[in-house]
């Protein structure tokens, strides 16, 4: 039976519908970004008057945001490198069959509960012993592993037909292979979901980064937000300018690889 056209307008106007009151509130923060207009104001603008780039330059030059910026950048760059590789391990291990994997398994879901906030004096510890407060990876350690992302490379892994696997173990390939040549080439979807999560995740983190790092220059952009505010009294637009330049970069990441996210996040809801 074929869909009337007249559902289909329905259905895409009712889509975009949805997608205009989504948009509303970034195209308002961009919009007070440059305009510095009262968000109280009533009746609200709708089109941005006299606009202008004032507070995006307070922003660069008020703090060192280039600095706050190269370590965002190194800190989420260590993060999905640790993801995609770690999870990608962790998963091709989960798909083997071995004694105590049901326990293992109900390990790593029990683990899904606890909150970091439960888990950051032990983490801080570890993080103290191996020295490697305010350094890089110390910054990117808690999150260079992600339980979701596990089971999300577990779900890709298994959709792989096995005899393929076999026929790879035949041609002399050892598991390191396995799993860089063949499961993670024919896993784009759980391995663009891995980059996603893990970039955005360290991107907006900030107690951690609060935590462990001891000296300004090794802040990232979340702290600088919170220095930044310090400086100035009418902080409205500044603040907006500040959430857009640091919210583009994981849009424009998201963008890249949305339709792979897409699938990698559905992989494992349909057969066939």
């Amino acid at each position: 039976m074929r869909t009337k056209p007249l559902s289909i307008v329905l259905r895409h106007g009712a889509l975009v519908i949805v997608c205009f009151i989504m948009l509303v509130p970034f195209y308002w923060v961009i919009k007070t970004s440059i305009t510095n207009e009262n968000i109280y104001a009533y009746p609200p603008r709708l089109l941005p008057e006299a606009p202008h780039l004032f507070n995006y330059v307070d922003v660069w030059y008020f703090i060192p945001f280039a600095r706050y910026l190269l370590n965002s950048v190194i800190v989420s760059a260590i993060a999905v490198a640790g993801n995609v590789v770690f999870n990608a391990m962790a998963a091709y291990a989960l798909t083997k069959h071995f004694v105590g994997k049901q326990s293992v398994m109900l390990l790593f879901l029990s683990c899904m509960l606890v909150p970091f906030q439960a888990t950051i004096i032990p983490a801080y510890l570890i993080t103290a012993k191996l020295g490697l407060l305010n350094t890089y990876l110390g910054l990117a350690l808690p999150l260079m592993s992600t339980i979701v992302c596990i089971f999300i490379y577990k779900a890709a892994f298994e959709a792989v037909p096995q005899s393929l696997i076999d026929a790879a173990r035949v041609d002399g390939l050892k598991e390191r292979q396995v799993i860089l040549r063949i499961l993670m080439p024919l896993s784009k979807p759980a391995v663009a979901t891995n980059v996603i999560l893990a970039f955005i995740w360290s991107w907006n983190a900030f107690l951690w980064p609060l935590i462990i790092t001891r000296e300004p220059i090794m802040q990232t952009l979340p702290l600088g937000l919170a220095r930044f505010l310090s400086y100035l009294e009418d902080t409205t637009g500044a603040l907006y300018a500040f959430a857009v330049m640091v919210l583009a970069p994981s849009i424009f990441v998201f963008l890249m690889a949305q339709k792979e996210f897409i699938r990698g996040l559905t992989s494992g809801a349909t057969k066939g």
